[in-house]
């Protein structure tokens, strides 16, 4: 596609960036807590080639109808989502922002099978995609992959206006081989367990729901959490919700006051928890331990976090009723 848009002449590099599941350590990334994320064989492809002038040249396959859309370096529009090109554009806006010389336009095609709207960070694989051939084909070689992490979610919050937390990009930018990524979006540590499941699968079931990401209830969630926080901080030492355990949470949850906070807070400090002994079960090869926190998560996200729906409820009860389902 790359040659019958844009010729095959010139140094053209080709790119790959993976989608990623959540396995457990739901909305606790904001909240300074755990997460256990993995990448799958599922993504974004990308082929580029860099231009002598400033002219932004871009076709996706998956949205061919909107054919090429044509910009420049210094055309950027911050919260003025326009198209799924805006992403790159989001990743070029923050490589200038912070020093890194993007100083001519590129050609590019992208192309992908991440279901649309499955909830698997497409979003954040496109950012990523977009990281990566900005740092490789403008020699920007001090640039890890962390740093495109952290520079994703900037561009997902400050450019594009949806204000996530740093675990879908670290899972697309971190994600390697039979591995699932464990990591404190506190402290930016992180580490590999061997993801063997024995004679268990990991199924992804594509529910054909749209997750459209809803800025306003994420945005509310984070408020919530926000209130909880700076309630909880006139009686307790914490500069994160997930600094407390469950214990403290039990003891201090009055302080909130608020039935709403409470189920919010409650969410984020158990599922906390929860993924650091899902992690724990995994690495002891329990794998119905590790199972029943992944169920209890869900429940979790349904009662007390409110956010998920109706069909994704009736997949989950469907399942398991099913003998071998753990």
């Amino acid at each position: 596609v790359f040659y019958d848009l844009f010729g095959s002449e010139g140094d053209i590099g080709t790119f790959f960036a993976p989608a990623r599941p959540s396995l457990i350590g739901q909305h606790t990334d904001y909240n300074g807590g755990h997460c256990f994320p993995c990448a799958i064989t599922l993504g974004i492809y990308g082929a580029i080639r860099l231009r002598e002038d400033h002219k932004i040249r871009m076709f996706s396959i998956n949205f061919d109808d909107q054919g090429i859309v044509e910009d420049t370096i210094y055309d950027l529009k911050p919260l003025v989502r326009e198209n799924w090109g805006s992403y790159i554009k989001a990743m070029i806006w923050v490589f200038r922002e912070n020093g890194h010389p993007i100083d001519c336009g590129f050609d590019l095609v992208v192309g992908g099978d991440i279901p649309f709207g499955a909830a698997l960070a497409s979003s954040a694989a496109l950012e990523s995609l977009g990281g990566v051939m900005l740092r490789d084909m403008y020699n920007l070689e001090d640039i890890t992959n962390v740093d495109i992490a952290k520079m994703g979610q900037i561009a997902e919050s400050d450019y594009i206006g949806y204000y996530s937390g740093i675990m879908d990009h670290f899972a697309c930018m971190m994600g390697i081989e039979d591995r699932a990524i464990y990591f404190d979006a506190k402290t930016m540590r992180y580490e590999y367990p061997p993801f063997k499941l024995g004679d268990a699968k990991l199924v992804i079931v594509y529910s054909q729901i749209e997750h459209v990401p809803d800025r306003n209830m994420l945005a509310a969630r984070r408020a919530e959490c926000a209130r909880a926080l700076k309630r909880l901080k006139r009686n307790v030492h914490i500069n994160y919700l997930c600094d407390l355990s469950i214990d403290r949470f039990e003891t201090f949850k009055d302080i909130l006051m608020d039935d709403i906070l409470v189920k919010r807070t409650r969410h984020v400090v158990y599922e906390n928890q929860r993924t650091i002994q899902a992690v724990s079960a995994l690495r002891a090869h329990n794998i119905v331990k590790f199972g029943q926190y992944m169920y209890a998560s869900q429940l979790s996200l349904r009662d007390d976090y409110e956010v998920t729906c109706e069909e994704i409820d009736y997949l989950v009860d469907t399942a398991m009723s099913i003998d071998g389902v753990i």
